[in-house]
């Protein structure tokens, strides 16, 4: 069911936080023709109405367009560019990998995170030791600071550099799935036609403060949001079993509460209901781990009744992630057949 393509397309372009421009282009391509209306806010959400006359309660879908990454901060003597972190990176993903600097809309320049290689590494401590992202440092092959000036100014946003893949016959990696598949969710779901009024709200800085959605959720005011999300798969070897949050292959997950929002009950109980009816894997997010854009966007004025469905992903926020097929095509149905039922 789902179009691998448009994640590609999705996972493997440039869009950090702050920097969305590109994701944001390819969604107004895909869109154009399928909706009433699309916009642009001053902050850079985007935002499409599709039946907005129609009667029945406004459903908003939401994804956010950006991305976890680094940006370019300090250049030393040697032509080594220092950077901080733009959202939550675990450190330990960092050491020599590969990475794209942003230079301009139309130049990206390759580099590597560099570390001292382990012959020159002198005790079992050192070895050991996770070196934190202040620590590391960004090669681009400059001989000095003027050369790297040159070639790469001070703030300079930097995304990994990996390229999406299908690794066997329906499992998936790439870059960006949280939330890069939220979007494509939205937008297939944005091509089907629905009686009630459809709001899409794509959404920048989801990943340093749910930004895009503290604004954006104001102009069209929903009744109901439902935030997609692609979320924490940690059905891993070293995690206990009561903190495995959700599994791959076990279908869509469906929040009830995350650290900033207690989903809208009603709805809940008849997603779950759908599902059932409809013959559609689901699973309930077990931690109380993570956030999303439903916190901003239920707290907004007029309030809103929100819920969180997602793709489990492991090994989200780092330069590589992995989904399958199976747990996106539940999601992309679940979320069909709801709409529908409003």
């Amino acid at each position: 069911m789902g179009n691998f393509k448009l994640i590609e397309k999705l996972s493997n372009a440039f869009g950090i936080s702050g920097y969305e421009y590109e994701v944001r282009e390819i969604i107004k391509s895909e869109i154009k023709g399928y909706v009433d209306k699309i916009e642009t806010d001053p902050l850079g959400n985007l935002i499409a109405i599709k039946n907005f006359q129609a009667k029945g309660p406004k459903v908003m879908l939401n994804a956010h367009m950006d991305e976890v990454g680094l940006i370019v901060d300090y250049i030393d003597d040697n032509g080594f560019l220092r950077f901080k972190k733009v959202g939550g990176i675990d450190d330990r993903v960092l050491a020599g990998k590969r990475v794209l600097l942003r230079v301009s809309k139309e130049k990206l320049v390759p580099g590597v995170i560099g570390i001292k290689a382990i012959h020159l590494q002198h005790s079992k401590e050192e070895e050991e030791r996770v070196i934190e992202a202040k620590n590391l440092y960004i090669d681009i092959g400059a001989k000095n600071k003027n050369e790297a000036e040159k070639i790469v100014p001070l703030g300079t946003p930097v995304m990994f550099k990996t390229v999406f893949q299908k690794i066997n016959k329906d499992t998936f990696i790439g870059k960006a799935f949280d939330d890069r598949l939220g979007c494509a969710l939205t937008i297939e779901l944005l091509k089907n036609n629905y009686k009630n009024p459809v709001i899409a709200l794509f959404t920048v800085q989801e990943e340093i403060g749910l930004r895009g959605s503290a604004v954006g959720t104001y102009k069209y005011k929903p009744d109901i949001s439902i935030t997609i999300e692609g979320t924490i798969s940690a059905d891993l070897p070293e995690v206990p079993e009561h903190l495995k949050c959700t599994h791959i292959e076990s279908g869509s997950v469906i929040t009830i509460k995350d650290s900033g929002t207690i989903t809208d009950h009603t709805l809940r109980k008849k997603l779950v209901q759908i599902a059932k009816k409809n013959k559609i894997s689901y699973q309930f997010k077990q931690v109380i781990a993570g956030g999303t854009d439903a916190y901003r966007i239920q707290t907004s004025d007029s309030s809103v009744k929100v819920l969180t469905v997602a793709v489990p992903v492991r090994y989200i926020h780092s330069p590589v992630s992995l989904f399958k097929e199976k747990d996106y095509d539940d999601t992309l149905k679940l979320l069909d057949r709801f709409i529908k039922t409003l």
